[in-house]
């Protein structure tokens, strides 16, 4: 579970008292020997002066709006070229002829993209439904939420919002389900958290697409919501991005879309926002 606010209160508190102490020349007992910040933790990014700059110093409402601004501008892609793209963006590191599934983590070949029991397809992490925006170039084919799934566990999560507990999914160990939810693995929950968020600021209901936004409830159906709100953000903060998230961030970036998921770069960005 994550941490309490206070708890990471007093993490911070002795790397703080030993940088006083530096600049004073008073020693603090045991400060040579702080640990370094935990991962996830206000990372300072290569692109804070230029892509991020305007985002600055803020918080809630402000930055919320103030990043929308920095990633609506992006190039849209066609639903066919998902399948290229994702062949990319989630390519196995251990094996550059598959592709490593959501939910599951499994590496399956490249070449069974498709619709059959055994292939991978593209699984909409914000199900379509929400917001009823199909797969028309623009959320429908974000590759922020895109991500490869098997076709069977794909199936079984459908549209259901996020939350914990259920029964065991086949064909995804560490993943659960129950009529109205979906839990996936403990390696993918902060993927997922992230990329619910990343949605919710990007389609603000000013470019044609609804507004979509997170929040409390697990039966939101057609609705532009999405949650659970105070479920994702403990997932975010439970499993920070890892190598393979950053570096699906950067393709996309810098080969696909042209704009970021700026959870990924800051997930301490989340609680700043909500």
């Amino acid at each position: 579970m994550p941490s309490s606010p206070a708890a990471s209160a007093r993490r911070w508190r002795l790397p703080v008292l030993a940088a006083a102490a530096l600049l004073v020349g008073v020693a603090v007992p045991g400060a040579a020997a702080a640990p370094a910040p935990e991962a996830g933790t206000a990372a300072v990014t290569a692109y804070d002066d230029t892509y991020y700059a305007s985002a600055a110093g803020k918080t809630g409402a402000s930055l919320k709006s103030t990043l929308h601004s920095i990633i609506r501008n992006q190039t849209k892609i066609s639903y066919s070229a998902v399948w290229t793209a994702l062949k990319e963006t989630d390519e196995d590191p251990a094996n550059s002829a598959n592709v490593r599934l959501l939910y599951s983590g499994t590496s399956r070949s490249k070449a069974l993209n498709g619709g059959d029991v055994g292939d991978w397809n593209r699984e909409h992490v914000w199900a379509q439904s929400h917001g009823d925006f199909g797969t028309s170039a623009g959320p429908g084919t974000d590759l922020h939420h895109l991500r490869p799934a098997d076709v069977q566990v794909n199936s079984i999560r459908g549209n259901k919002d996020f939350d914990l507990g259920g029964s065991a999914v086949s064909g995804a160990p560490g993943s659960y389900t129950d009529s109205n939810s979906f839990e996936p693995r403990n390696a993918d929950k902060g993927d997922v958290a992230r990329m619910i968020l990343y949605m919710a600021v990007r389609y603000e209901g000013t470019d044609g697409w609804p507004d979509l936004e997170p929040n409390d409830a697990v039966t939101n159906g057609t609705v532009p919501f999405h949650g659970r709100l105070s479920v994702l953000k403990q997932w975010n903060e439970q499993d920070p991005p890892d190598a393979f998230e950053r570096n699906r961030n950067e393709l996309i970036y810098s080969a696909y879309q042209h704009n970021r998921n700026p959870f990924i770069d800051h997930p301490e960005w989340v609680e700043a926002i909500w």
